[in-house]
């Protein structure tokens, strides 16, 4: 697990990269307060995030998740096609 994973162009939030010979997909996790959890997805793809874990040959995900004052969110998933 990385937290504020430097990529070049800003830090990804949190990134999981699974151990070798691990079946799990990798994440690329960014949140966002008061902001839609797609504006996240958006961040991960605008600042290329995934890039830090390109060599790795599993599947990746991005995770947006938003969340608010009142404790309330929302979750976003996609996979990234290879």
């Amino acid at each position: 697990m990385h937290r504020e994973l430097a990529t070049g162009k800003g830090f990804a939030d949190l990134v999981y990269i699974p151990r070798k010979n691990v079946d799990l997909p990798a994440l690329v996790i960014e949140l966002k307060h008061n902001k839609s959890a797609d504006t996240a997805i958006e961040q991960i793809k605008n600042k290329k995030y995934t890039e830090k874990v390109a060599e790795y040959s599993g599947e990746i995900l991005l995770v947006g998740i938003s969340y608010n004052d009142k404790k309330e969110h929302t979750c976003v998933i996609e996979k990234v096609s290879k």
